[in-house]
C-alpha cells in the first residue's frame, strides 16, 4: 500500500474563523518576502503577516486570528474571489502550517484552488447565502465549532444544521486518501520499476 505523502482528509471538526473580506489575494495571504524558502513548514507564522502585526512584529489584537478564540482555527470562512492574485503555492502551504485545513467562500481563484487539493487543504465553493449563514455561525467565537464531512460532502454548523456542498470526484478521492501528486505517481511504482527493467535490459546502452 502507497504511504499518503500528505494527510488525508475525511472529516475535520474544528472552530470556524471568520474572514469576511473578499478578494483576498495570495500576497495578503503570504507577502512576497516569504517566498525564498521552498520548505513547506515554518510559514504559519507569516500567514496574514500584514494584516495579523504591525511594523514592529506585534499582534493587531482586532484581527480575528489573533484573538483567542481563533487562535487555533481549522476552518476558514470568507468572501468571493479567495486566493485571487499571483499562483505562489506558498499560500496553502501557510494556510496548512497555520492549522487550516479547509476554506469555505463563494468563489476561489483557479490556481490557488488546485493547489490547495494538492497540499491537504479543502477548498468548499457555496452560494453566497450558505457562506453568510456560517460567517454568522463563525461570529460565534469559541462555540464556532463546524464539522465538514468530506465522504457524505456536508458540513454541519453549531446549531445542527446542514448544508451540502460540491466536490470533483477525482479530487475528494485525492483528498480521502491523501495523495499528492507525488502520491499519484507512487500509485503506479510497480508499473514504473518493469518500465525500467525492461528498458534497461533492452538498451544498457542508456
Amino acid at each position: 500500500m502507497v504511504r499518503p505523502a500528505m494527510e488525508p482528509f475525511k472529516k475535520l471538526e474544528g472552530v470556524a474563523a471568520p474572514l469576511n473580506m473578499i478578494n483576498v489575494d495570495t500576497d495578503m495571504i503570504i507577502p512576497k518576502q516569504y517566498l525564498k524558502t521552498i520548505q513547506r513548514t515554518g510559514l504559519g507564522k507569516a500567514l496574514f503577516d500584514e494584516l495579523r502585526h504591525n511594523a514592529d512584529g506585534s499582534e493587531k489584537p482586532d484581527f480575528v486570528l489573533n484573538k483567542p478564540a481563533y487562535r487555533k482555527a481549522q476552518i476558514l470562512v470568507a468572501g468571493d474571489n479567495f486566493g485571487c492574485g499571483s499562483s505562489r503555492e506558498h499560500a496553502p502551504w501557510a494556510l496548512l502550517d497555520f492549522g487550516i485545513r479547509a476554506v469555505i467562500a463563494p468563489s476561489f481563484a483557479d490556481i490557488f484552488y488546485g493547489n490547495c487539493f494538492k497540499n491537504g487543504i479543502l477548498p468548499i465553493k457555496l452560494p453566497q447565502s450558505d457562506v453568510d449563514k456560517l460567517m454568522d455561525d463563525a461570529e460565534r467565537g469559541a462555540n464556532a465549532v463546524i464539522t465538514i464531512d468530506l465522504e457524505a460532502q456536508e458540513i454541519k454548523g453549531p446549531d445542527g444544521g446542514t448544508i451540502k456542498f460540491e466536490v470533483d470526484a477525482f479530487k475528494k478521492q485525492c483528498l480521502l486518501n491523501g495523495w499528492d501528486d507525488i502520491g499519484l505517481t507512487m500509485r503506479t511504482e510497480d508499473k514504473i520499476a518493469s518500465y525500467e527493467k525492461t528498458h534497461t535490459a533492452q538498451q544498457p546502452w542508456l
